[in-house]
């Protein structure tokens, strides 16, 4: 038993991207609860047990601040809580006091968190820092649009201002894609509709390894503690979706940047900036900043920064470890089905080989896959075998 064993429990909140912050403190001794709706990957893990989310109505935050506050919950007085997806960094953020009575949320700073959880606060007060961005038009709606359509330029991003509604509006969709005015239209209309803002933003165009990402952990006195970035070099789909490959690499003048960004609106606690290198003027661009633990969060760990143990230290009071060395140069993440259908797609567009996709595979570290604690890998896994089979046994009965 380690010595993290008699600090507090912690309890880890989101729907997605738990699993490597379950792992970082549970392979210390520290008590994990992992809160939420049920998740294969989440709940199946050796490091953690699970606080059910309450069946009933209402979105995602109102019934975790109700699980939270709760009696199911009381058990846990004392717990850091540490969010994993932007519903989760909201809940924290706009309820901190509350939480703050029962629990230890991490570190924050509401009106920065608040703000960099809204895109156009975002580009906004990164304007005022003198950070680039892409060009970007607020609309309120139809009308909005076409005050500003003349000054348009294609393509666009059609993006909300707290992608939280947004992507429970729309399924998951993180933002629309617009070649020109009538799919720009389009766009607006639908997000109007559905009673959401939007801003329009100049859709950069260059291939996915032009994506790059600093993360730091800010403390109480405004010092960044930690300095990481990488750069990624597949999504999938290609141009707009989830990162497959990424690799760790020193880009020193995104952390200028960033840190320009964090300390204009006053960050305090963990942060990921991500921008793009702009193939037309060689500037690298802001697309968007996120206040909590991502998905990659298991390649920073492996690279040598582990932020969940450092938020964990912070809010449990214990003092903090230094970080010895910084981070490690050319540790990679790979999804190796994901990054498969990224490479079929790319194929598809005549931008990738087969002999450049495998040209390309270097030694990487498997999010999910851990030999002390295999259960993430191998339930989802095991479903989704079932789930074939029957499919395959339904499709003979009925040929039958």
């Amino acid at each position: 038993m380690t010595a993290a064993s008699h600090g507090p429990p912690a309890i880890v909140l989101g729907q997605v991207n738990a699993l490597s912050v379950i792992r970082s403190l549970g392979s210390r001794g520290v008590a994990v609860t992992y809160a939420g709706d049920h998740h294969d990957r989440f709940v199946s893990s050796r490091y953690a047990s699970w606080l059910p989310m309450p069946p009933g109505p209402g979105e995602w935050p109102e019934r975790a601040l109700a699980l939270l506050t709760g009696p199911a919950a009381a058990h846990l007085e004392g717990a850091v809580l540490l969010p994993c997806d932007d519903p989760a960094a909201e809940l924290l953020t706009r309820h901190a006091a509350e939480l703050g009575t029962r629990f230890r949320p991490i570190l924050s700073s509401p009106d920065a968190q608040l703000c960099l959880l809204d895109k156009l606060c975002t580009y906004r007060r990164a304007r005022a820092a003198g950070v680039p961005t892409p060009r970007f038009w607020p609309v309120d709606g139809r009308a909005g649009l076409e005050a500003v359509r003349d000054e348009l330029v294609y393509p666009l991003i059609v993006k909300p201002h707290a992608s939280i509604d947004f992507q429970e509006r729309f399924g998951g969709i993180k933002h629309f894609a617009a070649d020109d005015l009538a799919g720009a239209r389009d766009a607006v209309a639908r997000a109007e509709d559905a009673g959401l803002s939007v801003m329009l933003v100049e859709r950069i165009v260059a291939p996915d390894s032009a994506l790059r990402s600093y993360y730091t952990w800010i403390d109480r006195s405004g010092e960044p503690r930690v300095h990481f970035s990488k750069r990624l070099l597949r999504r999938s789909p290609p141009g707009m979706g989830l990162a497959t490959y990424h690799v760790t690499d020193w880009i020193p003048e995104i952390r200028d940047l960033a840190l320009r960004l964090l300390g204009e609106v006053g960050l305090r606690g963990v942060a990921q900036v991500e921008f793009i290198l702009d193939p037309v003027d060689g500037v690298n661009k802001l697309i968007e900043c996120n206040v909590r633990f991502t998905q990659p969060n298991s390649l920073i760990a492996t690279a040598g920064v582990d932020l969940p143990w450092i938020a964990y230290r912070d809010a449990a009071g214990l003092p903090p470890e230094p970080v010895a060395g910084g981070f490690r140069a050319g540790v990679r993440l790979w999804d190796p089905q994901k990054d498969l259908r990224a490479y079929r797609e790319l194929r598809a567009r005549g931008e990738l080989t087969f002999a450049g996709w495998i040209g390309s595979l270097r030694p990487a570290h498997l999010d999910t896959l851990s030999v002390r604690d295999p259960l993430p890998t191998l339930v989802p896994l095991a479903r989704a075998v079932r789930r074939r089979a029957a499919g395959i046994v339904r499709r003979g009965g009925s040929s039958g």
